[in-house]
């Protein structure tokens, strides 16, 4: 093989990323442009789905250009980005009908209210291992054929098509020719039947969505098409193949070497995402949720999934919104300013609480404050809820039967210290930190790369994996329960004040 790289393509809620990974396995060069969520009412977040593809595109031209490279040089391409987001557009053109709904949008709420009264849930969670909930897609493409002006009829009639964050890019990348998914974003519909791997037709009649519409499902090593080498800026000359898509987390999960039953990683990404390999067979766990962890090499494996709203963003949110401390300030320095928390607790329930609550009623509180309280502690405060999250959702797995020994975990966040030590400490279980923390890029690099003979997966993921820091246990067993405890106290706290509203504006509601 002549061609020296292969390029994962990373489209994560905040950016859109070129990656180029050597024979080696090492990445040489990555670019980014920015991802603007767009608010268009209170609650919505939709994306600009050309603006998008321009970000991606651009990404893609300027990570050759700052290796030195052109598009004959890459062998393959693979593909991974956030989930849940929907994308509709016209068939003939290429044009969208409307803007990507994100997953943190509000704007199904409605329709989840009204499945659920139509006693959906079960069926949802059964089929599909997922909740009836807004943040997954099933809703967000029954929006569009409620409220965009003839997309239902014209969908009916062949003319629409949809997907998630891949499917849009895949689309464009092989300028029309591929209207694909592959098993791990179906699986973060709400539409994909677990045990069948196909699109359930029940589920899709109960919620009014024309099969026609939607990608056919694969595996996520198929070979999803190509691309001409001239839309990146190279010469006329063979299709450049695009042999892996992973949905990040699941990305992240292969990049981990978590090829073995209970093997876990935790993602600090804008949200915070558990995920753990449970073998060749769904499970399902209360509180989490179960999806397909990747098809390759003609076998299936499935995780079980904890993801919280706000990790990252929780901290962003902090210096950008609240103005507690300034873009070049050391965070970690900030928050060690102070010896502990000062019994401050923040709960970034911007969004709501996804897993292991569900409770999207639920606001963001920050509890515990005095007339000692400062900005270090509210700093510390952010930092120990990503913390106390990933314990939510790795207790909720031990509860479901998969122990945890250990936790790999990954994102720019981990570069803080003290974040990993603290997450060590209130799990009680080490917590292992890798050389290279871009694993989820580098998961669909190797993925893809196994697909035009580059890499044998898993074994030559798991020999490129190492370990850059254990983070192993410090604080006390009293100590531990005591803040947890403080933490379980302030999100009851939240939860029971969403509680008392709901009841209130139910109440106001009511003809007397």
């Amino acid at each position: 093989m002549t061609a020296r790289y292969v390029m994962a393509l990373d489209l994560g809620s905040t950016s859109a990323r070129a990656v180029l990974v050597d024979e080696d396995g090492r990445i040489v060069a990555v670019a980014r442009n920015p991802v603007e969520p767009l608010f268009p009412r209170p609650g919505w977040v939709e994306l600009d789905p050309v603006a998008l593809w321009a970000a991606q595109l651009d990404s893609a031209k300027r990570v050759l250009a700052e290796a030195g490279a052109t598009a004959a040089d890459v062998a393959a391409i693979g593909f991974t980005s956030h989930r849940e987001t929907a994308f509709a557009w016209e068939r003939s053109t290429g044009a969208p009908v409307h803007n990507g709904i994100m997953w943190m949008s509000h704007q199904t709420d409605d329709i989840v209210r009204r499945w659920r009264a139509a006693g959906l849930d079960p069926e949802v969670r059964a089929r599909t291992g997922l909740n009836n909930d807004s943040y997954f897609t099933a809703p967000k493409l029954a929006w569009y054929m409620e409220n965009v002006d003839g997309f239902a009829a014209r969908a009916r009639r062949g003319e629409i098509a949809v997907g998630t964050v891949d499917t849009w890019i895949l689309w464009n990348l092989t300028e029309g020719r591929s209207h694909l998914t592959d098993h791990t974003q179906a699986s973060r519909t709400a539409l994909l039947n677990l045990a069948e791997l196909g699109w359930d037709a029940a589920l899709l009649a109960a919620c009014d969505i024309p099969a026609e519409i939607l990608p056919p499902a694969v595996a996520s090593d198929a070979h999803f098409g190509d691309v001409d080498p001239r839309l990146l800026g190279g010469d006329p000359g063979p299709g450049i193949p695009v042999t892996g898509i992973l949905a990040d987390q699941q990305a992240g999960l292969f990049g981990q070497a978590c090829f073995g039953l209970g093997a876990a990683k935790n993602t600090f990404g804008t949200a915070g995402v558990l995920v753990a390999n449970v073998g060749d067979k769904p499970n399902l766990m209360e509180g989490l949720t179960s999806s397909v962890a990747w098809t390759a090499g003609g076998t299936t494996m499935f995780e079980a999934e904890g993801v919280v709203f706000s990790s990252g963003q929780t901290i962003q949110w902090l210096r950008d919104r609240l103005g507690v401390f300034r873009p070049d300030d050391d965070i970690e320095s900030l928050a060690r300013s102070v010896p502990d928390n000062g019994g401050v607790y923040l709960v970034p329930a911007f969004a709501g609480l996804c897993a292991p609550h569900w409770d999207r009623d639920a606001r963001a509180a920050i509890v515990g404050l005095s007339l000692e309280s400062g900005a270090g502690h509210v700093v510390r405060a952010g930092l120990e809820a990503m913390a106390y999250q990933t314990r939510d959702n790795v207790d909720t797995l031990v509860r479901g039967g998969v122990p945890v020994p250990e936790l790999r975990v990954d994102g720019g966040a981990t570069r803080n210290g003290l974040l990993c030590q603290f997450q060590a400490d209130i799990l009680g279980v080490p917590v292992v930190r890798p050389n290279e923390l871009e694993r989820t890029a580098l998961g669909v690099a190797y993925l893809a790369g196994s697909g035009v003979g580059r890499w044998r997966v898993p074994d030559d993921v798991q020999e490129s994996w190492t370990v850059d820091r254990v983070f192993e246990p410090e604080m006390s067993e009293d100590r531990r329960a005591e803040l947890y405890d403080g933490w379980s106290a302030a999100v009851r706290h939240v939860r029971a004040a969403a509680a008392e509203k709901h009841t209130s504006s139910a109440d106001e509601r009511t003809p007397r």
